[in-house]
């Protein structure tokens, strides 16, 4: 009786959690502007955080203090849409990251120098792609807004689905060493389960069916990736969660591990195969010139 009274609790924490979590981040991403980047700074500071944390268990070094500076440079490239200012931030932050190490003169080298780099995408760039993507295709009509509602609900219908068809009918392990407790049938029900959410709400939002069926298919295949990517780095520092900030859920990077790869593939694809299209006709009229 306690053990379930313990067990209805622990639930009853991670919903909340789950639900003020979930509706922060969706009304800064409705209001966008600088609401969202302010969110989206606050989850990543505490993300770089952890995953330093994690690889400090691992005997590698990277740089909290850069990860941190890239995080407003980053933040305020995306926010101003200066897409080809990355380039010039990353290779500042490259050669920055070899001084650090340089002058800082603590081993490993190599892996605190790459290590300090992947941070810096793998929190931070890759994420506030969530800024390009809030602004992509027709302000008025807040597609950016929908485009990030539908990449949110195939998401958790996806985590949805690899938990209770994974639970429910799991019999092979997906990746045994790496996340012992995931099934082939979970990843399986959560591509149903995330592509169906895709289709439905997509469609139902105006979208053409075949796109509905392409972005839930880059988001039920990036989340799980994403997911594995974190567990991971986890599995190979040898820690449980990333974190303990967030009541039954673990640290940022636990909770947002399925949309970091998620989100900049989604981006590219509703920029150029959506709305920005012009490039098509270009590569066609190109190979119609072969023949």
């Amino acid at each position: 009786m306690v053990d379930e009274i313990k067990g209805l609790n622990k639930n009853a924490t991670r919903m909340l959690t789950g639900l003020v979590f979930g509706t922060t981040v969706m009304l800064g991403v409705l209001e966008g502007k600088l609401l969202l980047l302010g969110i989206l700074w606050v989850i990543l500071f505490f993300a770089a955080k952890e995953y330093v944390q994690i690889l400090n268990h691992k005997g590698f070094y990277p740089s909290l203090k850069m990860m941190y500076i890239a995080n407003v440079v980053f933040g305020i490239i995306a926010f101003y849409k200066n897409f080809d200012l990355f380039a010039i931030a990353l290779n500042l932050f490259a050669i920055c990251a070899f001084m650090w190490v340089l002058f800082r003169g603590r081993q490993p080298y190599i892996a605190n120098v790459a290590t300090t780099l992947l941070g810096m995408v793998y929190c931070s760039w890759f994420p506030l792609h969530l800024l390009f993507l809030r602004n992509t295709g027709n302000m008025q009509l807040n597609d950016g807004f929908l485009y990030i509602f539908v990449m949110v609900l195939s998401i958790f219908l996806t985590d949805t689905g690899c938990y209770y068809i994974g639970r429910h009918f799991g019999k092979h392990k997906l990746s045994p060493v790496i996340s012992p407790n995931k099934t082939v049938e979970g990843s399986i029900g959560g591509v149903v389960f995330g592509i169906a959410a895709a289709l439905l709400f997509g469609i139902s939002f105006g979208f053409q069916w075949y796109h509905a069926l392409f972005i839930g298919i880059i988001c039920t295949t990036f989340a799980q990736i994403g997911d594995l990517c974190e567990s991971m780095l986890k599995r190979d520092a040898g820690v449980k969660d990333s974190g303990d900030i967030l009541p039954g859920h673990g640290g940022f990077l636990d909770r947002c591990d399925s949309y970091i790869l998620t989100i900049p593939v989604m981006y590219y694809y509703c920029n150029y195969f959506i709305v920005n299209t012009e490039w098509m006709n270009t590569v066609a009229t190109f190979f119609a010139g072969l023949f």
